[in-house]
């Protein structure tokens, strides 16, 4: 009876730290962003609506609220009250991470491509010429990808940190990586235009980036893998998790039905994701279980 008593309070106690760490995070990166909207624009009705427009600028200013509240947190919970450390939550020294972000960065590119080629090839999505210049594009392009960055960090830290391995700890990774992929789907609930297989593609998006977390490279993988796939999507004007990009040159058109093509809400949102994320998911599996850190 002590021993199942004792797995019993092991497992609840993963799930309340793994929770805590969530909502204490978001809600103190939340709090953070908001007073720094606020310095800028001096009213608080005018920051909530800036912050809500998600342009570039609330999008860095929110992701390195998170960045900074994660660290708080993981240095809070993570260190001083669990006893984990950097290698128990996967930072791979630079000589296995920079590769791992390299491969992870490939892994995530290659696989947004395959959605958006299905797309094309059987949802009739296309792209058409726009305004601009191709040095608007890079440029454009480059600014993307460096708004996007801290974005995809700030979720990793979130959601691929102290919950994913506390839960892998107590329950095994396979239940953890799929547990903190529906956790993660939940936080893009209130993304524009989001339907009930969008959150579906973004659960199984989290299981290929809680599978990449365990490939060589630890979170810097999982990082590579999640601002390849956004980048793709955003550098080819297509909308990432319902939210629009405007690229320079390129028009994308989403085709149709959107039960395939994922219609308003990018490519996330169609079944064209699913079967490119079935097979990357298929792919990283095997990636990861040579945990090399």
């Amino acid at each position: 009876m002590s021993g199942t008593s004792s797995g019993r309070a092991g497992f609840l106690k993963a799930i309340a730290w793994s929770i805590a760490f969530i909502v204490l995070t978001l809600v103190f990166a939340g709090a953070l962003g908001f007073l720094a909207a606020l310095l800028v624009v001096h009213s608080p009705t005018a920051a909530a609506a800036w912050l809500m427009a998600a342009g570039p600028d609330a999008m860095l200013l929110q992701a390195g609220a998170t960045i900074a509240s994660a660290a708080f947190w993981t240095w809070l919970i993570g260190f001083r009250v669990l006893g984990l450390s950097l290698h128990d939550l996967r930072y791979a020294t630079r000589q296995r991470g920079v590769p791992g972000f390299g491969w992870g960065m490939l892994a995530g590119a290659l696989t947004a491509a395959v959605a958006l080629l299905i797309s094309a090839g059987v949802g009739g999505a296309e792209w058409v010429r726009d305004s601009g210049t191709v040095l608007d594009y890079v440029r454009q392009s480059l600014k993307t990808v460096l708004v996007l960055a801290p974005a995809a960090l700030s979720e990793e830290v979130v959601f691929r940190g102290v919950p994913l391995v506390l839960l892998a700890g107590t329950f095994g990774r396979g239940a953890a990586v799929v547990a903190v992929a529906v956790l993660f789907a939940f936080a893009h609930l209130a993304n524009p235009n989001v339907t009930a297989l969008g959150l579906g593609n973004i659960a199984m998006a989290g299981i290929f980036l809680g599978l990449a977390f365990y490939a060589p490279g630890g979170i810097w993988t999982a990082f590579g893998a999640h601002l390849g796939w956004n980048s793709t999507l955003a550098c080819l004007d297509a909308p990432v998790s319902g939210l629009p990009f405007r690229i320079p040159l390129l028009d994308y058109h989403s085709g149709g039905p959107a039960w395939l093509t994922g219609g308003a809400f990018g490519p996330e949102g169609g079944l064209a994701a699913t079967a490119a994320l079935t097979g990357a998911i298929l792919l990283v599996y095997r990636w990861a279980r040579r945990d090399v850190l």
